[in-house]
């Protein structure tokens, strides 16, 4: 007897309205579950973040980095607006006090004669640096003397250090002292502080008794970095200087204890010598994805393997720049390329020749609107 054909039945097909409701609350659920994730992730985030040691540690270098830069109000999300100015006082007085430290490590600068048995040497050579978050350069100068402090051409705005180099003939060139910057525009022509060129005087915003701390040569070639009045300058020697702060290497030793100390992460531009005269400036990018910067203890550390027995800070961030045969060698932090600043230190061949004339003789700096170009 022949079983009864088993009937197969096909399920009837289910709505297209329905399809769109399932997939609509998967959809809601996912999202559910990411923003329970998101939040759980955050709420871990911010308790080591804000709670913990090494938490608190980031985020005050977070905060050390803003400081260096033209956002230095944005650092109280991350420390508060008491932690800011508590920072920036902390600074302020630590700075001081590396100023203050005086050398007595004597440089013994090469006589003419000497450098005259050296005819196959370059006046200059530049080597990569890098660290684990950095890469940059060091320019080498054998001959402190030949170094000179270039200012712009063109009352009421400032100069690319790359025009500089060019227009004076130099063979290199790097950014030096800082700017009056109101609106962060970058005119560049005003400088802070005091400016000494060739032995002279160029600008000065205090008067011939106000202390500022200072970068430059003296007229031996020996570096010089503390606090000084424009007097004791003179008296001192100066012959090329910018005003600019900390000094952080003092007779071989650092003066910044920990990378902790070293003032946040950025590009940089520093300055210092060894025992036998040579002139390092160390030129860090920034800002970057194939270089987020340094800090001042890297520099250090990066000077005291080179053997330096000074080193001070100069203008960094966007201003960075290294300028070698009309070449700009390094990569500026400003995305429009480089600034128009007021000061540079250049090389040069002859550096008693070099055309470069004080462009804010007979000025009144009091009018001077540093906003305007």
């Amino acid at each position: 007897m022949n079983p009864k054909p088993v009937q197969r039945t096909t399920a009837p097909p289910v709505p297209q309205r329905s399809r769109k409701r399932k997939k609509k609350r998967r959809a809601w659920r996912l999202l559910r579950n990411l923003t329970i994730l998101t939040a759980i992730s955050g709420a871990l985030f911010g308790g080591w973040f804000f709670l913990t040691a090494s938490g608190t540690e980031l985020r005050y270098m977070m905060a050390d980095t803003l400081i260096t830069t033209q956002h230095r109000h944005w650092a109280k999300y991350l420390i508060g607006q008491e932690g800011l100015d508590r920072q920036v006082a902390k600074y302020t007085e630590q700075f001081a006090k590396m100023s203050e430290t005086t050398s007595t490590i004597s440089v013994q600068v090469p006589t003419p004669r000497e450098e005259a048995k050296k005819p196959d040497e370059p006046p200059v050579k530049i080597e990569a640096i890098e660290g684990p978050k950095f890469k940059g350069h060091l320019l080498i100068v054998r001959d402190p003397k030949k170094i000179r402090l270039a200012v712009p051409d063109k009352v009421g705005k400032g100069e690319k250090v790359s025009s500089m180099v060019k227009r004076t003939g130099a063979i290199a060139g790097v950014n030096a002292g800082g700017f009056v910057d109101p609106e962060w525009k970058g005119n560049g022509f005003q400088p802070t502080g005091i400016v000494i060129s060739g032995g002279n005087i160029f600008y000065n915003d205090g008067s011939m008794t106000t202390p500022t701390s200072i970068v430059g040569i003296d007229k031996e070639g020996r570096m010089v970095a503390g606090r000084y009045t424009p007097k004791q300058m003179l008296e001192m020697g100066v012959q090329e200087a910018v005003t600019f702060t900390p000094k952080f290497i003092n007779d071989g030793k650092g003066l910044i204890k920990s990378p902790a100390d070293g003032w946040g992460i950025a590009p940089r531009t520093c300055m210092a010598q060894t025992a036998d005269g040579t002139i390092l400036f160390a030129i860090v990018d920034g800002r970057q994805p194939h270089s987020i910067g340094a800090t001042l203890y890297d520099i250090q550390q990066i000077f005291l393997e080179k053997g330096a027995i000074i080193a001070a800070n100069l203008d960094g961030g966007s201003s960075t720049v290294l300028v070698h045969n009309n070449e700009i060698v390094n990569k500026p932090a400003s995305p429009y390329g480089e600034r128009y600043l007021p000061t540079a230190f250049l090389v040069f061949d002859d550096p008693a020749h070099a055309p470069i004339r004080n462009i804010w003789e007979g000025l009144d700096i009091s009018k001077i609107d540093p906003s305007k170009w």
